[in-house]
């Protein structure tokens, strides 16, 4: 899966989670679990991270921007520590790898077209069913996904030119099949929202001046130094900290920029001001940095609906915010490019966004999901060979051409030559993420 904690996982036929049309499927696994860049936890970057840490202020309840506060950890990819919160968020992606295939599954067979396999995950089969001619399997690494059409299995006994192959299908059915995915995805982010409108309602966040200080590393500069966990840090090198999540980012980069120097916080400890001078320790990379989680300073109440109409409005202004938000976080990758390409990261940097959220509330996981979902839904939609929105570029020319497909050999070599290059960038990134992890770091 590559999304912005950077883009998603490339199937072959179209999606995220991908679609394929050829035997042996592919998964779609590059299309879902890539993802673009976001100032979440250390070095990841991601859509959902970026309204997650970053709330949307045009939020109708007061001064709610994001559904709940984060930790801002400096400057490292976080470990998978703590068990339940992995699966947690393993379950979360695998959820949402299922309902995009589902979506693309009940497209074709509520049509009548022709489906040979459903398969949540990839690699090894772990267990699996026939039911209607169809295989039904769970597979290793829920990772990804496929549903894989017979349109071109030299095993299939359906003839070439049977009507109900999804090759043979008028332009407008095949649309559907494809645009499904996507679809299923935002309805799907919609009801996560409006579950936890329901159950636990959405927090409404009052802000105070400065930063909080969560955690702090032992051993570490601020430790030496003297910061503590529940300090608030009011001012650096006597700049006042206003009331607003961007004072976050704001110490980071003062930090990040002073390696080996002093650095002054003026910090509130139990209704007393101090001055506390830090020097943050050079890290690999020549940047400063300190050992301590950082989060804004604010008061988190719960909103609750008063009734369904109330809930369904309070989902619907939650979930356009969410969506501005994540266009908003594609756009900036996309015009700064240079700067947010090394951001990009794959399925282990997302589960260890997931496992830090889940960890740090369980009601996290319901904007971890929403955003994750929208964020695959619109990286699906782009134009690009072996994503959702390839496959419809695709189906466009053939429209264009009134109704003459592209030789079979171009569109195979198209979607092909974009396969590999996911694969190849999927590979890249497992592996990049896997060496970032702080326990990987800590056995190299």
């Amino acid at each position: 899966m590559i999304t912005h904690l950077s883009s998603p996982p490339l199937t072959q036929s179209s999606s995220l989670t991908r679609l394929l049309t050829s035997n042996p499927p592919k998964p779609h696994f590059f299309k879902t679990l890539i993802s673009p860049s976001s100032p979440y936890p250390k070095t990841l970057s991601t859509h959902f991270t970026d309204h997650l840490l970053y709330p949307n202020r045009r939020c109708p309840h007061r001064k709610r921007g994001a559904f709940r506060h984060f930790a801002l950890p400096l400057f490292e990819l976080g470990g998978l520590e703590g068990t339940q919160s992995v699966f947690e968020a393993v379950g979360v992606l695998a959820a949402i790898i299922t309902v995009h295939e589902s979506g693309h599954f009940l497209a074709a067979y509520l049509q009548g077209i022709h489906v040979s396999k459903f398969a949540v995950g990839f690699g090894p089969v772990l267990a699996k069913f026939n039911a209607n001619n169809i295989e039904y399997s769970l597979r290793a690494f829920p990772l990804g996904g496929f549903v894989a059409f017979p349109d071109n299995d030299p095993d299939s006994d359906i003839p070439a030119d049977d009507e109900n192959l999804l090759k043979n299908r008028p332009i407008f059915d095949r649309v559907i099949v494809i645009s499904a995915g996507v679809i299923a995805n935002v309805v799907f982010a919609y009801l996560i929202i409006f579950v936890q409108v329901l159950s636990v309602g959405l927090p409404v966040q009052e802000f105070s001046p400065g930063v909080l200080v969560p955690e702090v590393r032992t051993s570490s500069a601020a430790a030496r130094d003297g910061l503590r966990p529940g300090d608030v840090i009011l001012s650096v090198d006597g700049y006042e900290l206003p009331k607003s999540v961007f004072s976050v980012p704001q110490i980071v980069d003062i930090i990040k920029g002073s390696p080996k120097k002093n650095v002054s916080l003026k910090v509130e400890r139990g209704g007393e001001d101090l001055v506390i001078g830090v020097t943050p320790d050079e890290s690999g990379d020549g940047t400063g940095r300190i050992g301590v989680q950082l989060s804004p300073n604010v008061k988190v109440t719960k909103a609750k609906p008063k009734n369904l109409v109330e809930a369904i409005s309070f989902s619907g202004k939650e979930f356009w915010g969410l969506t501005s938000n994540v266009l908003e976080g594609l756009k900036q990758t996309f015009l700064n490019f240079s700067q947010s390409a090394s951001k990009v990261s794959g399925p282990v940097a997302i589960i260890a966004v997931g496992a830090e959220v889940a960890r740090s509330s369980s009601d996290g996981l319901y904007q971890f999901a929403a955003a994750l979902n929208l964020n695959l839904a619109v990286i699906n939609l782009l134009p690009l060979p072996a994503l959702d929105g390839g496959s419809l570029a695709l189906i466009l020319v053939e429209a264009a051409r009134g109704g003459r497909k592209l030789p079979q050999e171009v569109e195979q070599r198209i979607m092909s030559s974009g396969i590999m290059v996911v694969l190849l960038l999927g590979i890249f990134l497992l592996v990049r993420d896997t060496l970032n992890l702080d326990f990987v770091r800590e056995l190299l």
